[in-house]
This record gives C-alpha cells, structure tokens and sequence, in this order.
C-alpha cells in the first residue's frame, strides 16, 4: 500500500516539473502578434517593474499578456512575451563611444566625464544595478 502511494506522489511530482505553462509555450494571441512583440527571458534579480523599464512598457501590462498569476513573482529562466516591440534591445544602441572600466570606475563618474546621464550608460549595456560594473568591462558610451 506504501509503495503504490510513493509511486502516485513519485508521478505527481515528474508531471508538475515537466508542465510548461500555456504562457510560455506560444505568444499570446489575443490583440498580440509575432510582429507586435519579442519574447524575454527573465535573469537572476530581474523583476517586472525593471524589465517593464528596460523595454518601456507597463509592468502590469506584461503581467496581463503572459496570463501570470502574481505579478510580484517571476524566477529566472522564465520567457515572458514582451509586447509592443519597440523596446529598448529592439533597435541597435548608437555608441559615441567605448570605455573600458578600471578598478575604482563607477558609473556615475564614467557618466559624468562623458556628460551623459549614468541611467543612459546603464540602459545601452543592459545594467540593472548602477553600482556593479567591474575591472575589463566594455561599457558603450550613448550618444544622448
């Protein structure tokens, strides 16, 4: 009797690590098409509020597209359809210039020598926290 339910525990558990969500098998298609949109996938420490920022676009308005049930909980792997198309990645970044950090560079400081705002910096080289940039990194100067 013990073993039949382990073996019914045992394949309830394999079914939900193989189920894949409905919102991350296909792109929405209510109102959304291939063209109106990109798909995203969701890296450690990124939240809605900062992906809506990076592309945009209302974070509740991703929220509703991709179906999420918490719009406070998104994990890392995760596709979210993007809608709208016209975010931030989806148009190359026009580069003034290229500026290799040095140990003890902040952004602030590389922004204030190229008179451009440290947010720019941060958005045309997918940084999402002003403080973390390291020794080596190629960072893209905007033009604006």
């Amino acid at each position: 009797m013990r073993g039949k339910w382990l073996l019914i525990i045992g394949l309830v558990l394999l079914l939900q690590a193989l189920w894949v969500p409905a919102s991350q098998a296909a792109p929405p298609i209510s109102g959304w098409g291939w063209d109106d949109g990109f798909w995203h996938r969701v890296r450690w420490g990124e939240t809605l509020s900062s992906i809506g920022w990076l592309y945009g676009v209302n974070p509740y308005t991703i929220c509703a597209v991709n179906g999420l049930a918490n719009c406070n909980f998104v994990y890392a792997g995760q596709l979210l359809w993007i809608p709208g198309g016209r975010g931030y990645y989806a148009r190359p970044w026009p580069c003034a210039a290229y500026y290799v950090a040095r140990w003890g560079d902040t952004l602030t400081g590389i922004a204030r020598w190229y008179g451009v705002n440290p947010w720019s910096i941060a958005r045309a080289n997918h940084i999402y926290d002003l403080n973390r940039i390291y020794a080596g990194q190629r960072l893209c100067i905007p033009s604006w």
